[in-house]
C-alpha cells in the first residue's frame, strides 16, 4: 500500500471539496480491511511468570509494574533528533487478567516527509501526541500490539488528519475491548507487508510473543526499528509482570530484530533506546537463562 503526500488543508471557504484522499494500492503482506470479514479473536491474555536474568543495560525497575514513580510521570516530548526521530512518554494503564499495572509507554513519531508523520503506538494521551505532532499532517497511525497503552489514542490522534490505522487482525479483540467494534483499524498488517510512506518505505515485521499478533515497524532509510513491546533494552518486554510466550517471544527477536543490520536503533514501547548490536550481546543469556 502506498500513500502519496495529502493535499494541504485549505479553508473551507476557499476550496470547495478539496481533496485530501490519498493513492493507494496493496503489496504483499498487507491488505485494507474487509467490512465483511472478521477475523477469529484469540483467548484473553494470560501472563506467564518466568525468572529470567536482567542483561547488560537494562532498567533496574521491572517494566509494565506498578511503581510509583511512572503513574506519576506527565507527557513529556523530546525534540526530534537529527533524523526526524521524536519520543513522547506518557502515562497510562495496563489490565493483565483484571489486574491494572501503572506503565509508562513511547509513542515514537516519526519524519516522513517535509509535511507528514508516522505515529507509533498512540497511547491514551491523545491530546499529548497531537501537541508534539504540532502542525504536521499525520500520514499513519501504527500499533504494535492491541494493548491499551499502544492503542488508546490510536482513534484520536488519526481521525484529526482521517490517517489510516494499521494493526495486525490477531490483535482485534483487545481493540474492541478498548474502542468497540464499530471503529475497526483501517490496515490488516500482517509481517511480510510493506508500506511506502512519505520518503519513507516501512517494513512489517512478524514478532509475536507478548501477544499473538505483535508487530514491529522497521524503516531502511532511518535506520530505525519500532519494537514495541519485544526488545526492550537490555532485556525481553515482559506484559505486567510477566511473559505471554517466551519461547516464542524469544524466536522473534532472535530470527527478525536481530537479524537487522547491527548499527540498527531500536526504538521499544518502553525505557530508553538501544541497537541490534547491544542487543545482540545479551541473547545467548536470554536462551540459556544465565
Amino acid at each position: 500500500m502506498f500513500w502519496k503526500r495529502k493535499a494541504k488543508k485549505t479553508d473551507e471557504a476557499g476550496a470547495d471539496g478539496a481533496s485530501t484522499v490519498a493513492d493507494e494500492s496493496v503489496t504483499e503482506g498487507t491488505e485494507q480491511k474487509s467490512s465483511s470479514v472478521e477475523p477469529a479473536a484469540e483467548g484473553g491474555v494470560d501472563a506467564v511468570e518466568k525468572d529470567v536474568p536482567t542483561s547488560e543495560g537494562a532498567e533496574e525497575t521491572a517494566p509494565g509494574t506498578g511503581a510509583d514513580e511512572e503513574a506519576a510521570v506527565q507527557p513529556a516530548a523530546e525534540h526530534a533528533d537529527g533524523k526526524g526521530v521524536q519520543r513522547l512518554q506518557t502515562a497510562g494503564i495496563l489490565d493483565v487478567d483484571g489486574e491494572e499495572h501503572s506503565v509508562v509507554t513511547n509513542t515514537w513519531i516519526l519524519q516522513a516527509d517535509d509535511e507528514g508523520v508516522i505515529v507509533i503506538d498512540p497511547a491514551e494521551d491523545a491530546k499529548a501526541i497531537l501537541e508534539a505532532v504540532g502542525d504536521r499532517e499525520i500520514y499513519l497511525v501504527a500499533c504494535t500490539n492491541g494493548y491499551r497503552p499502544h492503542i488508546g489514542g490510536a482513534i484520536e490522534v488519526a481521525e484529526r488528519d482521517d490517517a489510516p490505522i494499521a494493526l495486525h487482525p490477531r490483535e482485534l479483540r483487545n481493540w474492541r475491548r478498548m474502542h468497540g467494534a464499530e471503529h475497526r483499524p483501517d490496515i490488516e498488517a500482517e509481517g511480510g507487508g510493506r508500506l511506502a510512506i512519505g520518503d519513507f518505505e516501512m517494513e512489517i515485521l512478524a514478532t509475536p510473543g507478548t501477544s499473538p499478533g505483535s508487530l514491529s515497524y522497521y524503516f531502511p532509510e532511518l535506520g530505525v526499528v519500532c519494537s514495541g513491546d519485544s526488545l526492550l533494552k537490555g532485556e525481553l518486554g515482559t506484559v505486567g509482570e510477566g511473559y505471554i510466550d517466551y519461547t516464542t517471544q524469544l524466536a522473534s527477536v532472535g530470527e527478525e530484530l536481530l537479524a537487522l543490520p547491527s548499527d540498527t536503533r531500536v526504538l521499544p514501547a518502553r525505557g530508553e533506546e538501544t541497537t541490534v548490536a547491544a542487543e545482540s550481546k545479551n541473547f545467548d543469556s536470554w536462551v540459556t537463562g544465565e
